[in-house]
């Protein structure tokens, strides 16, 4: 059976469309990875001791963070759905509903950050970085309710097609933040320096002010009439709330399988040593930023497929899926050959000890090897998302990245005695699994809409 016609139309007016959502979507997330910059840069450059303790502090908080833009990942999905069907009326009710569920989810992942200093015992990370990394987790955990409920309005917008917010928002934060940091790290102003807890505090105050700019944008905008506000505004409802947290909870548990695979490889790396800590943190956050651009296009076919769902148009879902994919593969191809030209000149731009240099220039190397199958597997994943299919999605990455991926570099760093080059080739393995099971699952779901419409629903 043919699977579908190629348009050659139809394909560059997608890749269009697409773009255009996605452009604002890219550069917003670039500005929100541009915060974990200036702190790994602001705090390399106050000693090797913070840098290690904001690198594990960062990984903890990641985990919350993660959760809580997983549950959150529910309003796009759904609100593209109402787009596409021409239900506009029903958006506001689910914004409020969202809104509900961010608190809840936010208020619980407060009261977890600022207790999870446990892992790092429990992992036997370096002792000397212990009372950095609590202070760090003290600071930033206070963010957490602005996160969830900053992203719940952020999805409502990017679901309707209105991208442009968040990244006006993601780079007013960013602006923001550099002098705050600065100010708290080094101490400036008056201020006594709070080294990594000065970190952390900065990052929580400019989340609490990016949720209520975009709170009061929204409010005012005209963009954002019509949504069926006059009945919006109800207590929790779990009638409301139940589809949010079945769509919710499997994309939390997915972005919490594949970061907590990374978390787990930075706790583990930690055994090595502050000079290993730091160099895995460096080359982490410079593979995350190129990240940033296939995760703005993945946020973006996730709506492109959303809205062709919610119109039931089978033939449309193939092609933003398929060309969304495509396009992604394009921009990792780019990521990929800047990472294999010039490791050293970026590694420099973190740091000027020696022997950390080398150590991110290997790891680099590697990182540009994982761009190919890292790109397919998030834009898979923003595909299927956007036809809100979560569940089995979230069983094949905690399959490919804790069954495969975390076991493999373990046995590479230790037992092969690989230290982080291991632990990184592990990361490639469970990377690649879950590229092409994700990309099988949407090729399925697709085939099966094209064949039977409807069935797939």
């Amino acid at each position: 059976m043919q699977f579908f016609r190629f348009d050659r139309h139809r394909v560059v007016h997608e890749v269009a469309a697409t773009l255009k959502l996605a452009m604002p979507l890219i550069f917003a997330q670039l500005a929100a990875m541009g915060s974990s910059v200036v702190d790994t840069v602001l705090s390399g450059h106050v000693s090797r001791q913070v840098l290690g303790a904001v690198a594990v502090g960062t990984g903890l908080w990641s985990l919350a963070l993660v959760v809580g833009i997983g549950m959150m990942m529910a309003v796009p999905s759904t609100v593209s759905h109402l787009e596409g069907a021409g239900e506009r009326d029903k958006v506001g009710k689910v914004l409020i509903q969202a809104l509900w569920l961010a608190l809840m989810v936010g208020l619980l992942l407060l009261l977890l950050t600022r207790h999870a200093i446990w892992l790092v015992d429990f992992m036997g990370v370096d002792p000397s970085l212990r009372q950095g990394v609590a202070r760090f987790l003290a600071g930033i955990s206070w963010g957490a309710p602005a996160l969830t409920c900053y992203f719940a309005m952020r999805g409502m917008s990017e679901g309707m097609g209105l991208t442009r917010p968040s990244m006006w928002f993601a780079f007013g934060g960013l602006v923001i933040l550099a002098p705050l940091d600065y100010a708290l790290m080094y101490g400036r102003f008056g201020i006594p320096p709070q080294g990594a807890g000065g970190c952390g505090a900065a990052t929580a105050a400019v989340l609490w002010l990016q949720m209520l700019g975009l709170a009061c944008y929204i409010w005012r905008r005209r963009e954002y009439r019509g949504l069926g506000w006059d009945h919006a505004w109800h207590g929790p409802q779990w009638r409301s709330l139940a589809p949010l947290w079945h769509i919710g909870l499997p994309m939390a548990v997915s972005l919490l399988a594949e970061s907590g695979m990374f978390v787990a490889a930075a706790l583990l790396i930690g055994r090595l040593g502050a000079s290993a800590v730091a160099a895995h943190q460096v080359a982490l956050n410079i593979s995350a930023l190129f990240f940033m651009v296939p995760l703005g296009l993945s946020m973006a076919i996730t709506v492109r497929v959303g809205h062709a769902a919610g119109r039931n148009d089978s033939l449309a879902v193939a092609y933003a899926g398929f060309c969304g994919i495509g396009l992604t593969l394009l921009t990792q191809a780019l990521s990929a050959s800047l990472l294999f030209s010039m490791p050293r000149a970026l590694a420099h731009i973190y740091t000027s000890d020696p022997e950390v240099t080398q150590r991110i220039v290997m790891l680099l190397l590697l990182a540009g090897l994982f761009q190919f199958s890292d790109g397919i597997q998030v834009a898979s994943g923003g595909a299927l998302r956007g036809l809100k299919d979560t569940r089995v999605p979230m069983l094949i990455t905690v399959f490919a990245y804790w069954l495969v991926g975390l076991p493999v570099g373990w046995y590479l760093a230790f037992q092969r005695l690989l230290g982080a080059r291991g632990m990184w080739m592990g990361m490639i393995a469970g990377l690649s699994v879950a590229a092409v099971l994700l990309f099988g699952r949407f090729y399925h779901r697709s085939r099966t809409r094209l064949a039977v419409p409807g069935a797939a629903d």
